[in-house]
């Protein structure tokens, strides 16, 4: 069934209101004159952190810049956004140095080089002026178990390029991390089919 069409005032009210609003937007959207490299963090218990970096990844590669990846905990298992992002060849500078999760390795000393060898190629691609977006995959995580130091991360994230965009995923960030951001979001956890017993699926978690 289809909805009458408005009539005569309801549109004109409706054009009213949207003008204002326009106006409105107008407005804010002129006062926003600064323009800087953001430090980005998606965190919380939710599915969706790596994935939304990854949208971002995307959008800058559509812009014609490149992107640089590092992930701390993955492992070197194969991924469906690692195959999709090699069809961008050099614009693209992935690498999984992780060596999975951290109940898998079991060894502390070995994590913590890990983690030590994935943030030196973290501060090489941030040092790297033809790349626009570095995405820090778990970083959040491998602080949370101090693989790394927090302060010595943050002093390194605050030193970058003044236009380097960073994204840092994991849930669990520190309180340090959250207030040294210009952007936070937390993805709240709703519902998960792994508590159906759904297993993890290629396209979905990989």
């Amino acid at each position: 069934m289809t909805d009458p069409a408005p009539t005569p005032a309801e549109a004109e009210r409706h054009r009213a209101k949207m003008e204002k609003r326009k106006a409105v937007q107008d407005a804010e959207v002129a006062g926003k004159t600064l323009e800087k490299g953001l430090l980005l963090v998606h965190t919380g218990p939710g599915k969706g952190k790596s994935t939304a970096a990854f949208g971002l990844a995307l959008r800058t590669l559509g812009r014609g810049g490149r992107v640089g990846v590092v992930q701390f905990i993955k492992g070197a298992w194969s991924t469906g956004e690692q195959e999709a992002f090699a069809a961008f060849g050099d614009r693209v500078a992935w690498h999984t140095m992780g060596e999975g999760f951290t109940w898998e390795t079991q060894d502390l000393a070995r994590d913590k080089a890990a983690a030590a060898r994935a943030f030196g190629k973290a501060e090489q691609l941030m040092a790297d002026a033809g790349i626009g977006l570095v995405i820090l995959d778990e970083l959040n995580i491998a602080l949370r178990y101090d693989y790394l130091d927090l302060a010595e991360v943050l002093a390194a994230l605050a030193a970058r390029r003044p236009s380097l965009h960073v994204v840092v995923t994991g849930r669990n960030a520190k309180p340090e991390m959250i207030a040294a951001a210009d952007l936070v979001t937390e993805m709240g956890l709703v519902k998960h089919h792994f508590a159906a017993g759904v297993k993890a699926q290629p396209g979905i978690e990989f």
